[in-house]
């Protein structure tokens, strides 16, 4: 239940007090409020997902969660926890991940990723040590975030400490991010990811961002286009740093986040008051990409919307930066947040299939917070195969089940084993 915005929600929308939901009861009480929201759920994804999470790993497949068979579940998944192959790392091996990536902010220790690397790097691999890589995300949303000064500057100013610089201007705070980048790049990371509502991509003199950066750090607020046009250079130099690293970078687009300004005040950011919002990016992404490309310093690229009008718009513009030199190197991401879902996903494809090639694909990405909510990759390629199946049944694809079996294979791992500078086997 912690963390897990999509059934926070569904309780809420059930009726359920929020005391039941991210409040201070007991934990008991809060998994049968949710077993009795279960039922209520049905045709939404949190069905699907929540059975098969009970099936595997747990072996829960011979009944419903409801509130009725919430003491039996409870019961018996929480002795199945307290037992071996049951810890966050027998879970991972127990799913057969090959790679987790976290989501980190520039000013984050890495000390857990630093430890698991020194643990796998001091024992052999047949000793049975946990072998799932673990490494970090660069997501660098707080370099960005200027709208709040204050909060800004307390963000500047951990920065400062943790890069040991001291950030007097614009040109301290871009040593002080490549440095962090670097010790990223030391400590395993190979991409990047970035939260934005809309993409940022005005023109700005070199004189103009750094007036900008001062009028921050005087405590001031800047003007609508001053924001923007800070904005679109830290947007521009991450992803010059991203392509120097080899590195793959993404962009999640379109969220409308905090909507709910009372509830916002009272629980904090998220805590399920975000929902899609409704930009038009297209020009921007356009020249934000473009620029990248005209100088080839474009890194590989994974573009994420939140509003499924944006489908056909995305899966046209990939093809417009694919340039012959790494198969699928900007790729239309898989259905995220509100689209991780059977419609959203059949859409995401079919978009894709039509504009692109689905065969390059690199499949499934989920943000869950969950280390049970692996079978939403498998309830990816059971949605994927069920379309290639559909359509072999109506002759739109030819029965060939070795030459579709090698479609799957790819969507399902081999293309983004390909694609990632994880040192994996495709």
């Amino acid at each position: 239940m912690g963390g897990d915005h999509y059934k926070w929600r569904a309780m809420r929308t059930n009726g359920v007090p929020e005391r039941l939901i991210t409040g201070a009861a007991p934990a008991r009480d809060k998994f049968q409020a949710w077993a009795e929201t279960v039922p209520k759920c049905l045709r939404n994804p949190l069905y699907h997902w929540t059975h098969l999470e009970l099936n595997r790993p747990f072996g829960l497949n011979d009944r419903l969660l409801d509130g009725n068979s919430a003491e039996h579940i409870w019961q018996h998944g929480n002795a199945l926890l307290a037992s071996e192959g049951f810890t966050a790392q027998g879970l991972m091996t127990r799913m057969d991940v090959a790679v987790v990536c976290t989501t980190d902010d520039p000013v984050d220790t890495l000390e857990h990723h630093l430890a698991i690397a020194r643990m796998q790097r001091s024992a052999p691999a047949a000793s049975g040590t946990f072998t799932c890589q673990v490494r970090p995300t660069w997501r660098p949303d707080k370099a960005m975030a200027v709208e709040d000064v204050p909060a800004f500057n307390a963000w500047v100013d951990r920065l400062a400490a943790i890069s040991d610089t001291h950030i007097r201007d614009l040109a301290d705070f871009r040593t002080a991010l490549a440095s962090r980048h670097a010790f990223f790049h030391a400590s395993g990371c190979r991409l990047s990811d970035h939260g934005l509502e809309t993409v940022y991509a005005d023109d700005y003199s070199e004189a103009q961002v750094v007036a900008c950066f001062a009028t921050l750090r005087s405590g001031q607020a800047l003007s609508g286009d001053e924001t923007r046009r800070f904005k679109s250079c830290m947007l521009y130099e991450g992803a010059l740093m991203d392509h120097a690293a080899g590195w793959v970078q993404q962009f999640h687009l379109g969220a409308l986040r905090n909507n709910n300004r009372r509830l916002f005040k009272a629980l904090g950011a998220d805590r399920g008051f975000d929902s899609i919002g409704d930009w038009s990016y297209a020009e921007p992404l356009s020249r934000f990409l473009n620029r990248l490309d005209g100088d080839d310093r474009l890194a590989k690229t994974i573009l994420y919307n939140l509003n499924p009008k944006d489908n056909e718009m995305l899966a046209a513009m990939i093809g417009n930066f694919q340039d012959g030199s790494v198969p699928g190197k900007v790729q239309f991401g898989s259905g995220w947040w509100f689209l991780d879902q059977r419609d959203g996903m059949t859409r995401q494809l079919d978009a894709l299939s039509s504009l692109s090639l689905l065969s390059r694909f690199i499949g499934m990405l989920t943000d869950s917070r969950s280390f049970v909510s692996y079978t939403r990759h498998e309830y990816f390629r059971r949605l994927l195969c069920n379309l290639l199946g559909d359509e072999i049944e109506r002759g739109l694809l030819p029965r060939d089940l070795p030459l579709i079996g090698e479609l799957v294979r790819d969507v399902g791992y081999r293309n983004a084993a390909r694609y990632f500078d994880f040192g994996l086997t495709p």
